[in-house]
């Protein structure tokens, strides 16, 4: 998902229907340059090299949103019946995380089963939450006032070992503890598989869990 204004101008996007490295692009009405949607780049038309900002977001089930956000509304379009697709929920994904010339993905399934993960993406130290119950990934740049945090899982939550102050996981905001009121920046990820983000990301690592460290 990308902020789709140019130079503080909002500009509509349309499906192009071609595929670049087996991805979606777009064109935009304005130009109609030709844009890769993994990258929000531009690769052929007048915009050509323009890159939109990338904004964080989260695929997830419907189902599982609901247990983050309850009181969720839906937009009801009609002739549009949602959740009759045939499609389940697969964990053979992961999460691609982009921060200036750095790249680095973290399988699904080991997200999944450590519950927060602190970890760095080059220089910037982040921190990845998931709820396997609702299979939602947040992530975080893991500072606050000046100092990089440590966090481990506390319920539903997470607590930083630093200041034992409690973190909601879904705001990044700490609701208890010295560190109350503070915020944590959110870092914008990609759901993808392997492959496909390799292919973008071809400087890219990959997290092996915490087992492969030890």
């Amino acid at each position: 998902m990308h902020d789709r204004r140019i130079d503080g101008e909002a500009v509509v996007f349309g499906n192009q229907g071609a595929l670049f490295m087996n991805a979606m692009t777009w064109f935009d009405h304005s130009t109609a340059s030709i844009w890769s949607q993994p990258w929000g780049l531009a690769i052929e038309g007048e915009l050509k090299g323009t890159r939109l900002r990338q904004l964080p977001m989260n695929l997830v089930e419907w189902g599982g949103w609901k247990v983050d956000h309850p009181d969720t509304l839906v937009l009801n379009v009609p002739g549009l019946r949602l959740g009759n697709f045939g499609q389940r929920f697969r964990e053979d994904f992961v999460i691609g995380i982009a921060l200036g010339d750095h790249a680095r993905s973290y399988p699904y399934p080991i997200l999944a089963e450590e519950v927060v993960v602190n970890d760095a993406v080059g220089p910037f130290p982040i921190v990845l939450h998931t709820n396997p119950e609702s299979s939602n990934v947040q992530v975080f740049v893991r500072r606050a006032q000046g100092r990089v945090l440590t966090f481990v899982p506390d319920g539903t939550q997470m607590r930083d070992r630093e200041t034992g102050s409690l973190w909601d996981p879904i705001r990044g905001l700490a609701v208890e503890g010295p560190l109350r009121g503070q915020g944590l920046q959110r870092v914008s990820g990609n759901s993808s598989t392997d492959w496909s983000w390799r292919d973008f990301y071809p400087q890219s690592t990959e997290y092996q869990g915490r087992a492969a460290r030890n």
